[in-house]
């Protein structure tokens, strides 16, 4: 900072340029402060009304979450509990491949065979594809007719069929993410001593110790940033799914996820019952905050 910048208002005894960083966050702030915050306010307002999008909310106040947890006869308690279950799967299944997979990647990579950076460059490009074109080529791809899948005899209506459903949005969703963690985990390994395999080769472990006892450990911080990132991102998944029903309308129900249930209850089907996909949203919110806290404290005792 100047001597100009650091001079004293005689009037306001403030440094001059004491305030000058807010003159840079302000966007940012302003920014997340509109989309971010205000929406989260106001979704959880409406949790609590009964409103059709048209006229004015009504205030019920917790009969929308009494509805949806505790009204075993309503068909918004069906939906929710569905959702909740059919999310639960996918994050079962989906948290640990988008770990594994591209964690074996990496450590491939990280050997450098011949062409290395072009597999690299190769397996980071479907991270820049939308969701929407993943699920289309993968659809296509898919199809008994015409797509891939034809080509191998298989007779699966891969959209429709259980488990062959659950088989292709794992497939899709690890392909189309698997590209943000593998580089983060190639950075990470970068960083490893090489002094420890080299001692650990002297000592004759096998790459399986070395594996477990160096490599692991040396990264796990980077490998409990993208478990916390990985699941926040698997229990708001929703592009995937939505367009396996799209492309096959009579797509199986156990790939309908929960966010799936809350857009259509708050825009589709003529319900228009707002409120009440609210407050699936603010459960569902609460929920992956709980998780994503467990998770960073999990960090900071690691940290310690």
């Amino acid at each position: 900072m100047s001597i100009q910048e650091q001079s004293v208002d005689r009037k306001t005894g403030i440094k001059k340029g004491k305030y000058i960083h807010l003159a840079f966050i302000a966007p940012h702030l302003l920014i997340f402060i509109i989309f971010i915050c205000v929406p989260i306010i106001f979704g959880i307002y409406i949790s609590f009304t009964k409103w059709d999008l048209i006229g004015q909310p009504i205030w019920v106040g917790l009969d929308n979450y009494k509805e949806i947890l505790l009204n075993t006869e309503s068909t918004f308690n069906r939906q929710f509990f569905d959702g909740i279950k059919n999310t639960l799967l996918f994050v079962v299944f989906n948290v640990p491949l988008c770990i594994a997979v591209p964690l074996a990647f990496a450590l491939v990579l990280h050997m450098r065979p011949y062409g290395s950076k072009l597999f690299q460059s190769v397996l980071y490009l479907p991270t820049l594809f939308s969701v929407s074109s993943v699920g289309l080529i993968w659809m296509q791809l898919l199809n008994r007719r015409f797509g891939l899948a034809s080509l191998m005899g298989a007779k699966v209506q891969w959209a429709t069929n259980m488990p062959h459903a659950w088989v292709a949005l794992m497939v899709m969703t690890v392909w189309w993410t698997m590209g943000s963690n593998m580089v983060i985990y190639q950075a990470a390994l970068g960083g490893v001593s090489k002094e420890l395999y080299e001692a650990a080769d002297i000592d004759g472990a096998n790459w399986i110790d070395k594996f477990l006892k160096i490599t692991l450990p040396s990264i796990r911080f980077q490998l409990l940033y993208t478990l916390v990132i990985t699941i926040a991102g698997s229990f708001n998944v929703y592009g995937q799914p939505t367009i396996m029903t799209r492309v096959d309308p009579a797509a199986s129900p156990a790939i309908k996820v929960l966010v799936y249930y809350i857009r259509g209850i708050a825009f589709g089907s003529g319900q228009s019952a707002a409120g009440i996909a609210s407050a699936m949203a603010v459960v569902l919110g609460i929920f992956i905050t709980v998780v994503s806290v467990f998770q960073f404290k999990l960090i900071r005792s690691e940290d310690e």
